[in-house]
């Protein structure tokens, strides 16, 4: 089969995926499952079929099964004991009332490492409501604020689902992502931040009332110290880790053992699990054990898109089309513009930031050395172009733009205006800092 109908076939089912999850809201799962098979039955071996998807599907699982599920379930237990609010109310005392959005834009960063943004948003958007009437800031700006910080974070860093499945299928470092991806994250929220100030302003601010007062400054929550730690630990242990193996070491062995076994991310992840038990204050186990339950089902799901996604990846992978566009490719100076470019076409057209990523993925993999960027930082550059091109544009396609207008109780129009246009402007910024990383590293 050629190059030209091996690339037809694969662009194609691309669009049958995006066709069956954007306009007959089939689901995600079962789209790229179904795609997935036609694509092995139309250019692989019968022989060759079944064992394909299975190994694809089962090798995601392994690489990001258990990072998707501690991650979750961390986040189930913030949301449960309140840490979440903890969170927010400790930036609020160093920000004051009066930088309120502020506020909510680093508790939304904090709290976005672990959640997934449409958790996050729905979490913390009573707080938000209640914060901008005890401030009498714009609503708008309030929501703008806090659904940028969640999404750039859940675009861009693990244990997020598309970047990490990515990730897993693309065979990058989970550490080195964190590390670069926060670098890029800080600067692309702010960013995000100054635009969404900027395009709120004719949105009037909310009247201040003496129940929202109280409403914002409510009874007791978890420790804000014993709220932090769950998510900062991990994410310090696996840092440590991957800078241990990019700067070398000459600490003592036992030492460096322990920090590379603390350090990966599945270890360190479950020591945050262990480490949000605290926040039960008290042993309940009726009551942990409905958390752990309800994070399993809200993990399986993802589970099961991202193995799918492995499933088409590793179709296209045995099509060999990755080699012979890699071929043609040759030094292309295209380089991070393909899986950038390529995400957020998908991204834009279907909803899905997650499928974007894992679709996105699976076409690049194989692409990687004529691209380039078939170096441990190359692979690491890739996958935050994939996380940039995945922010790009969500509207109303999207299942977060409605979280963030009906939870925020906006009118859809000021959420286009403010939000999804704020995404564009991440998008782009977030992938130009990538780019220039990739010509720092390189």
């Amino acid at each position: 089969m050629s190059t030209a109908v091996m690339l037809a076939l694969v662009a194609t089912s691309i669009i049958v995926i995006v066709l069956l999850t954007s306009k007959l809201k089939l689901n995600a799962f079962f789209s790229l499952i179904l795609v997935a098979l036609a694509l092995a039955l139309t250019t692989l071996p019968a022989d060759s079929v079944v064992g394909t998807l299975k190994t694809g599907f089962g090798n995601t699982l392994a690489a990001i099964g258990l990072i998707i599920l501690f991650g979750t379930t961390i986040g189930v237990i913030l949301d449960k004991t309140g840490a979440t609010y903890s969170m927010a109310h400790f930036v609020l005392r160093f920000t004051g009332r009066e930088k309120v959005p502020r506020a909510m834009a680093i508790t939304g960063f904090a709290a976005g490492l672990p959640i997934f943004c449409d958790s996050g948003f729905i979490v913390l958007s009573g707080l938000n409501r209640s914060l901008a009437k005890a401030a009498g800031a714009s609503m708008v700006r309030m929501a703008g604020t806090l659904a940028v910080a969640l999404y750039t974070l859940h675009c861009l860093i693990p244990p997020h689902p598309g970047i990490t499945a990515a990730a897993g299928i693309m065979k990058g470092s989970v550490g080195n992502l964190i590390i670069a991806g926060i670098g890029i994250a800080v600067p692309t929220t702010i960013v995000g931040y100054l635009w969404v100030k900027v395009m709120s302003k004719k949105w009037p601010a909310e009247a201040e009332t003496a129940a929202a007062e109280t409403a914002a400054h409510p009874g007791k929550y978890p420790n804000a110290f014993l709220s932090f730690l769950p998510v900062f630990a991990p994410l310090l242990l696996i840092m440590a880790n991957s800078a241990l193996g990019l700067a070398g070491s000459g600490l003592p062995g036992p030492l460096v053992a322990t920090l590379k076994f603390t350090g990966d991310p599945v270890v360190a992840l479950l020591l945050g699990v262990l480490l949000a038990l605290p926040l039960l204050n008290g042993f309940d186990y009726e009551r942990l054990n409905g958390m752990l339950g309800d994070a399993i089902e809200k993990a399986g799901p993802i589970l099961a898109i991202t193995a799918a996604g492995g499933a088409f990846g590793a179709v296209i992978k045995a099509t060999g089309l990755g080699d012979q566009v890699s071929g043609m490719l040759g030094t292309s100076s295209l380089g991070l513009l393909v899986p950038f470019l390529l995400a957020a076409i998908l991204k834009t057209a279907q909803g899905s930031s997650t499928v974007a990523a894992i679709t996105t993925a699976s076409i690049v993999a194989p692409m990687l050395a004529g691209l380039g960027l078939d170096t441990e930082w190359g692979r690491t550059c890739s996958l935050l172009a994939i996380g940039s091109g995945s922010m790009m544009i969500s509207h109303a396609n999207d299942s977060y733009f409605w979280v963030i207008t009906r939870f925020s109780e906006i009118p859809p129009q000021a959420t286009l205006r403010v939000y999804s246009s704020g995404t564009i402007v991440i998008s782009a910024f977030s992938f130009a800092l990538t780019w220039i990383l990739s010509l720092i590293a390189r």
